[in-house]
């Protein structure tokens, strides 16, 4: 929805990225595509580090998140792309909301990016959504017919990689199905943590 909004201001100016984690589901990628003709932009994909996906994998399996948590693995499939590609930027927009769960209950409008600045490179980030709520959000997709990921349609209220995301149950909170295993103030893969360590996470 935040590239809806953007686009109506300033369509030739946009940057789009987001994160291929080698996890998502299948509507996912789809709704990418989607979502890359739909607005005629050049939506970048980032992948992690082959090597580094490659070492977690035969150190630990593909399911290693269940055992020790999603930290180690969104780092590595998260964090890690993520961090390569900001550097390359001064600030950058998220769509997210305070109504979203505990953890994102005093997300200001914009704020010094304490996750990914370095000592050389401050990043600064927009929350243009903060005080919108899910029935804000909604209204806007149906009155302008945005598209949104078939999932929703499923029960996803949230949605990340395929093994750490469930449907939400009735009167469950939204992200509630993210990382479902985890106590509630761990729902957070560490992107909009403001306390993550900027230097790359190392696999050993």
């Amino acid at each position: 929805m935040v590239i809806d909004i953007v686009t109506r201001l300033c369509n030739d100016t946009i940057q789009v990225f987001t994160l291929d984690t080698g996890r998502l589901h299948e509507e996912t990628y789809e709704f990418i595509e989607t979502v890359r003709n739909r607005y005629d932009i050049d939506l970048q994909v980032l992948s992690p580090d082959a090597n580094a996906v490659n070492e977690l994998v035969r150190t630990k399996g593909l399911f290693s998140f269940y055992d020790d948590g999603h930290t180690e693995c969104c780092g590595i499939r998260k964090i890690m792309p993520l961090q390569r590609h900001l550097q390359r930027f001064d600030a950058w927009i998220t769509g997210q909301r305070r109504d979203q769960g505990t953890t994102r209950s005093a997300v200001p409008f914009e704020q010094e990016d304490k996750a990914f600045s370095t000592p050389d490179h401050t990043i600064f980030k927009f929350n243009p959504l903060a005080e919108w709520n899910s029935e804000d959000v909604w209204s806007y997709i149906r009155a302008n017919e945005v598209p949104v990921n078939p999932l929703h349609a499923k029960g996803f209220l949230s949605i990340g990689c395929a093994p750490c995301t469930r449907a939400v149950r009735p009167g469950e909170p939204e992200r509630s199905g993210r990382w479902w295993w985890e106590h509630e103030d761990d729902k957070e893969c560490g992107i909009h943590v403001q306390n993550v360590d900027p230097r790359p996470i190392k696999v050993h």
